[in-house]
């Protein structure tokens, strides 16, 4: 299934979901963040799409997952993915891709995601990303009490 979605380049690095934002004049949790993980049993890459304000509940994930998750270094991501870290895209992996997606990104009609460099987003809904990456819709969102 392919997508019609336009990429933008922006002028400057998008190092936060916050820059990435007020690049494209949006709320920061219509922003996209593509953060992967290792599987430490399988060695699997597990992708996690967040909305840009939140944090990921890493157990919620390791519950769904049925297997313990570590935070994947540098030359993990760029292996496994084909991408470096600040331009993680949600699409267009190396290889397949466990993926979850935030609950919280359907509050929006328009999302961005990262287009596989840090200086470049497309415009998608959570919907089309959902579709396109085969992601399981989740409620992954930390929540600090």
């Amino acid at each position: 299934m392919g997508s019609k979605c336009q990429i933008v380049t922006l002028p400057d690095s998008t190092h936060s979901a916050a820059d990435a934002a007020k690049a494209v004049k949006c709320e920061v949790d219509q922003i996209v963040k593509s953060i992967i993980f290792r599987a430490s049993r399988s060695d699997r890459p597990i992708l996690v799409l967040v909305a840009g304000n939140n944090r990921v509940d890493e157990q919620r994930v390791v519950d769904i997952l049925g297997e313990p998750i570590e935070k994947a270094d540098a030359d993990f991501i760029r292996r496994r993915t084909g991408f470096a870290i600040g331009g993680v895209s949600p699409v267009g992996h190396i290889e397949p891709v466990v993926t979850f997606i935030d609950e919280d990104l359907w509050n929006h009609d328009v999302v961005w995601a990262a287009a596989g460099t840090p200086n470049a987003v497309f415009k998608t809904s959570a919907r089309e990303l959902q579709s396109l990456t085969s992601a399981q819709h989740a409620s992954i969102k930390r929540i600090d009490r």
